[in-house]
């Protein structure tokens, strides 16, 4: 719990100094060890956009209701829990999928336009029935429904499900199983390790 704060300190701090400068997105990376860094200025290309400076974008600021900060995840447990049951997807995957994805920031936004918790793209979103996608519990049961199509689609097979997630299923058909994409397998690797955290 006294990590979470931490880490939610930084992100209150870097939001504020951001209201207070130039316009800048923050970007995130973790260390191996778990350590997480924080930045307006990222140095080094393992930095991902972790929170959207909605300043910059007309469509965005529109859109955007409420700052982009990344909340108690306590907060969505009973969400989560719900479409665990309704869909039977482990809850513990379902948590690991939004730590990676977006830190359980609601309001993320992808530089390529996935959104939310889940960060699901338009399309899928569309196509999973899913009329909001910064709604967290539209995002999360579609994020879970979609996470069910890939975990049968893949014979249950949470590797190859993930991949999908992360890379799209044509890519996992293309190579016969992991793309080797390094996004992709550090992506899968991350999630597998998040979800025996959870568990």
């Amino acid at each position: 719990m006294a990590a979470l704060n931490i880490v939610r300190y930084i992100i209150l701090i870097a939001s504020v100094t951001v209201a207070t400068s130039a316009a800048a997105d923050i970007y995130r990376y973790e260390d191996p060890d778990g350590t997480i860094h924080f930045t307006d200025a990222p140095t080094d290309k393992r930095f991902k956009v972790f929170m959207r400076d909605i300043r910059k974008d007309r469509k965005l600021r529109t859109a955007f209701k409420l700052p982009g900060y990344a909340r108690n995840p306590g907060e969505f447990e009973p969400m989560i829990a719900t479409y665990s049951r309704q869909y039977g997807v482990d809850s513990a995957l379902i948590k690991a999928v939004i730590m990676a994805e977006s830190g359980y920031n609601p309001t993320a936004v992808s530089r390529k336009g996935a959104q939310g918790l889940m960060q699901l793209m338009p399309k899928t979103a569309q196509g999973l029935k899913v009329s909001d996608s910064l709604n967290p519990s539209d995002n999360i049961r579609g994020g879970v429904r979609y996470l069910r199509f890939l975990l049968d689609t893949f014979k249950g097979d949470e590797s190859l499900a993930l991949a999908a997630y992360n890379s799209g299923m044509n890519n996992v058909a293309k190579y016969g199983g992991i793309p080797p994409f390094a996004e992709t397998q550090n992506y899968v690797a991350k999630v597998l390790s998040y979800r025996n955290n959870y568990r």
